[in-house]
């Protein structure tokens, strides 16, 4: 998200996260004027700060800048990388492009230095592409970590989703599926996708 009145907008949901990309190259870039923490945001609601690649010194800037409290890397981050931040009492959750051939067993040197993790569908590049991958591809995680579901998310998805049995998952992370234009979201439709998924399941957060 990166439009103030928009943010403000659905923050009034009261969703578990609102998620804020800082990466240049997307059209959802928050820029350099937004800041953050000064918004209206219900304290209960998490900000995400969404970063690929970018260096150590970055993220710590706009963790201190925009009052983060959690960072998800959407790029080639290390094991070490990861560590670094973690250390440091940062919640990260480290996202991982899935398809038919991913191996799970490459997320085993993450596990100790991320909070979460997060399965997106596997493009050519970084950040969402809009489509689902098969979701039976996670019966091969072990679950040890909990984990954010992402990847093409509709409203129609909700049924789906909720009928997932035996899957660590922490929030659905919901984006194009929902905007109106990159980084505008359409609240009324986020509001009836959170209301139909918390229906009987109120263990799953919505970001």
């Amino acid at each position: 998200m990166k439009y103030p009145e928009n943010i403000e907008h659905l923050a009034l949901l009261k969703p578990d996260f609102l998620g804020f990309i800082f990466y240049e190259k997307s059209k959802r870039f928050v820029g350099d004027d937004l800041l953050i923490k000064d918004l209206h945001i219900d304290k209960n609601t998490q900000k995400v700060g969404v970063f690929v690649n970018a260096s150590h010194e970055y993220i710590l800037e706009n963790i201190k800048k925009h009052d983060l409290d959690l960072v998800q890397l959407h790029g080639d981050e290390t094991p070490d990388f990861c560590a670094y931040l973690f250390k440091q009492n940062i919640k990260i959750s480290k996202a991982f492009q899935v398809d038919e051939d991913f191996d799970f067993k490459i997320l085993d040197v993450y596990k100790d230095v991320c909070s979460y993790f997060l399965f997106d569908t596997k493009t050519k590049h970084y950040g969402g592409s809009g489509r689902k991958f098969d979701w039976d591809i996670l019966s091969d995680y072990d679950n040890e970590k909990p984990f954010f579901l992402s990847g093409g998310i509709d409203i129609d998805d909700a049924q789906n989703i909720k009928q997932l049995k035996g899957l660590n998952i922490f929030a659905i992370d919901i984006n194009s599926k929902f905007e109106i234009e990159p980084g505008l979201k359409d609240v009324g439709k986020i509001g009836v996708f959170m209301e139909e998924l918390r229906l009987n399941h109120n263990e799953i957060s919505v970001i």
